[in-house]
């Protein structure tokens, strides 16, 4: 089925009011699940390339540089088959130079939180260029996620403290290496700011609820799961990963947790998203 057809499925509203007790909960639970998945279009395509593309690359074509290849690909796909709108687009190429800048920085001589240890001719500063798709990915899933749950944000706060608070997180990703590390203080602020914050989603024909904030802990879970999967297959190493492998630390998860709210806050002030959002005065 082609996927212009799938989510005209997806979002087509149908009186389901037959459905009750275990059969609503089932089939509400089997199309929340194939619209998150059909979200994460672009980052399954993306691990999809990490699984196949072998550790030394191919016909003289180093991993780094594929993987590269392929999120350029998949990227242009979606816009020229608009499953993504060019505004869409070009904030998806604002998360990547965001998360760039944040690699280059973790990665420098002088802070070296990880490596990417394989050659490749599209690195710069020692970071290949394909990195800035990982957090461009998150970008993706959350724009595809808000069309096909057709989400609505009650008591968003407002903007300016919104953006605040975004750009104190990503301040702190760089600022904790020299005057120590505020997440928890901000992630209390967040939990102040955010505390009354509700998404309305639809996953079949009926409107349900969820704390704002219960969604951004969950996405950055799975973000981090994403993460152990990355660095099982070497795609960049923590300084414990560099003898054998280990699971990623737990506190990566508020990490991305955070950063997932950076994201969101960008996606928010799209011009049709904004629409969606409630800003109580």
């Amino acid at each position: 089925m082609p996927l212009h057809k799938l989510d005209q499925f997806l979002l087509t509203r149908a009186d389901r009011s037959n459905l009750s007790g275990l059969a609503r909960f089932s089939t509400e639970f089997l199309f929340f699940g194939i619209k998150q998945a059909r979200a994460c279009l672009f980052v399954g395509l993306f691990f999809t390339a990490v699984f196949v593309v072998p550790r030394n690359g191919f016909g003289g074509c180093s991993r780094y540089d594929m993987l590269l290849f392929f999120a350029l690909v998949i990227q242009c796909w979606m816009v020229v088959t608009k499953l993504e709108t060019i505004d869409e687009l070009k904030a998806i190429c604002l998360f990547h130079m965001v998360g760039f800048t944040l690699e280059v920085f973790k990665t420098s001589s002088g802070i070296k939180a990880w490596s990417y240890p394989d050659f490749a001719y599209t690195k710069l500063f020692g970071v290949p260029l394909f990195s800035g798709f990982m957090y461009a990915a998150v970008g993706s899933y959350i724009i595809q996620a808000w069309r096909l749950l057709d989400l609505r944000i009650r008591h968003h706060p407002p903007y300016w403290m919104a953006t605040i608070v975004a750009v104190t997180i990503y301040a702190n990703f760089f600022t904790h290496h020299f005057i120590g590390d505020y997440r928890w203080y901000i992630a209390m602020c967040t939990l102040g700011l955010y505390a009354r914050a509700v998404v309305i989603f639809r996953p079949l024909d009926r409107d349900r609820t969820m704390p704002l904030l219960l969604a951004f802990v969950l996405i950055g879970f799975f973000i981090w799961l994403a993460e152990n999967i990355s660095t099982f297959f070497g795609i960049w190493r923590y300084p414990n990963q560099l003898g054998a492998w280990s699971t990623v630390h737990l506190g990566k998860w508020s990490s991305w947790s955070l950063l997932v709210i950076m994201t969101f806050t960008i996606v928010a002030n799209l011009k049709h998203f904004k629409e969606r959002v409630h800003v109580p005065f």
